[in-house]
């Protein structure tokens, strides 16, 4: 078990394998605007998505390693397919509460569905470890889940084309099949797809969108040892971590958009 060190002022640490964890950072700073965070972007090695199981579980404890050097008092894993693979590892291996992306999506899952037919979407390694099929079926095995990987979405939002033409072609192409069977409710399972919210609701109007970059932000408020009363609102810092930052970052402004950023840096694990 790795111990943290205590001080006043411990920040909430959050990762992602690259940069779409930003949306869970936002959504964090937005409803704790009194905590400190440090976000980790594994760039160097990303997509996670493309991994095997065991590397995932390797890179994961490494990126947890550093939040924990850098004294976080709890580690949110803003990456569906670390979740999937490596959430109760890290759970197991340090002394911080540890939480995930899929389970607080299912829940918001589960209380939105009408019609009891729900969709998952999510990048190949997320759909093929069956990580939100399974936590469905674990509270509502009644349910019809209906998954599909949605590759393309991440570069797609990667190079900044939230709504051009060919992304909405490309969300027709992915999500047809699911309004052909009657799914209301969808989970967007990867991080990045929240920034595609908006054009996947103006395709796709009837599907309820359940963002898991917001749910995970609402079940780390409800569970989060709050920092000291003299903190002041407004006075928290978040420092944001990469481990490769290159001029191809096309939507890295994008999604720095009015989170106030203390430090952006670039660090090797």
């Amino acid at each position: 078990m790795v111990e943290a060190t205590a001080t006043l002022k411990r920040p909430i640490g959050v990762f992602d394998s690259g940069l779409g964890g930003l949306t869970v950072l936002r959504e964090l700073r937005r409803l704790l605007p009194n905590e400190d965070f440090i976000y980790l972007g594994d760039t160097a090695r990303l997509p996670y998505g493309a991994k095997s199981r065991r590397i995932v579980q390797r890179y994961s404890m490494e990126v947890a390693e550093f939040l924990i050097q850098h004294n976080a008092k709890q580690i949110v894993i803003a990456c569906n397919t670390a979740t999937a693979h490596a959430e109760a590892v890290l759970r197991e291996a340090f002394d911080v509460p540890v939480i995930g992306v899929i389970e607080p999506g299912v829940r918001a899952l589960l209380q939105q569905t009408r019609n009891g037919r729900i969709g998952v979407i999510g990048t190949r390694s997320t759909i093929k470890s069956a990580a939100y099929t399974a936590a469905i079926k674990r509270q509502a095995p009644d349910l019809q889940v209906f998954a599909r990987a949605c590759p393309l979405f991440v570069p797609l939002v990667e190079e900044g084309w939230i709504d051009k033409r060919i992304t909405r072609l490309v969300i027709q192409e992915y999500l047809s099949e699911l309004h052909r069977e009657e799914v209301d409710t969808i989970v967007l399972g990867c991080t990045h797809y929240p920034l595609l919210k908006t054009t996947i609701q103006q395709e796709f109007p009837d599907f309820t969108l359940i963002d898991s970059s917001f749910e995970v932000a609402r079940a780390v408020q409800a569970a989060v040892d709050p920092s000291p009363t003299g903190d002041k609102p407004g006075a928290s810092q978040a420092v944001v971590y990469l481990t490769d930052i290159t001029d191809q970052m096309n939507h890295l402004e994008t999604l720095l958009t009015g989170m106030n950023i203390d430090r952006l840096e670039e660090t090797r694990l």
